[in-house]
């Protein structure tokens, strides 16, 4: 049975009203609420729009296949910058959002020290001392803040390069191309793991749902929270059932090849 849940996001107090409602689903945990959704959506697609028109300028072998989709170069070295301020502008609110989940606490560091494990799909489940969010989502987060500031600053100084001299232009698109490279690598890794790597994930960007199983998979400690019930408890019910009807579906194919083999009937 679905339930209705109106509140955008728990760090946002008085942010329901008018900003949608989320349907709920038995079975499903509230990850996303519609505040938080559309925030996302806005950063990543100006994101990408900075992302295309500033490699476009950047590149030119992508200068001819990108340019035109904006209208040309001129257009595109024009549209550039105000997509960056866009992209900032969006971050602002999102960071308000996830500031308090995004603090780094003391299992975050354990968790980094068994990144591999995790990127090989060695465990199963989650530590239990992983909330709503892992050390890595927390580093990818952080990484978008300080690269927007090197955005920001480095693209006020590339707008007016006379004033700062051909010296200080030349550091300033340095360290502008490295942020972007390394947001890009980063963009390419969330892209792989909310989709490829953990099944399940993107839909808490569409939906604003989860599975109960996805919850205590990959974030234990936050469905511990939300639900009061232990995840460790509940991926050993989930093995036990997965079990039982692995054996269920042994015996049929038994008794299946079982009558295949058989004697068929002799009538006199």
């Amino acid at each position: 049975m679905p339930t209705e849940v109106g509140r955008p996001n728990e760090q946002v107090p008085g942010a329901a009203g008018g900003s949608g409602r989320t349907v709920v689903y038995e079975g499903e945990l509230l990850r996303h609420g519609v505040y938080t959704r559309v925030v996302h959506w806005a950063v990543a697609i100006f994101f990408i729009l900075s992302l295309l028109t500033g490699f476009a300028i950047f590149s030119p072998w992508l200068y001819a296949w990108v340019t035109p989709i904006f209208g040309g170069g001129a257009l595109t070295r024009l549209l550039h910058p105000w997509f960056g301020l866009a992209f900032c502008a969006a971050l602002v609110p999102q960071m308000i959002n996830w500031l308090r989940p995004m603090r780094w606490e003391s299992g975050d560091r354990r968790w980094l020290r068994r990144l591999r494990r995790y990127a090989s799909n060695e465990e199963k489940i989650e530590p239990e001392y992983v909330g709503k969010f892992n050390a890595g989502q927390k580093l990818w987060f952080w990484a978008i803040v300080f690269s927007a500031i090197i955005f920001l600053i480095t693209g006020f100084m590339m707008w007016w390069p006379e004033v700062f001299g051909r010296t200080l232009m030349w550091i300033t698109y340095f360290f502008h191309d490295v942020a972007a490279l390394l947001m890009l690598g980063g963009f390419i890794i969330h892209i792989y793991e909310g989709t490829a790597q953990q099944p399940g994930t993107f839909r808490s960007m569409t939906r604003g749902t989860v599975t109960g199983a996805w919850a205590w998979t990959h974030h234990p400690r936050w469905y511990r929270e939300v639900t009061g019930r232990d995840p460790r408890e509940e991926y050993e019910r989930a093995a036990r059932r997965q079990q039982e009807r692995q054996r269920m579906i042994e015996e049929w194919e038994r008794e299946q090849d079982a009558r295949e083999r058989a004697p068929e009937p002799r009538f006199k």
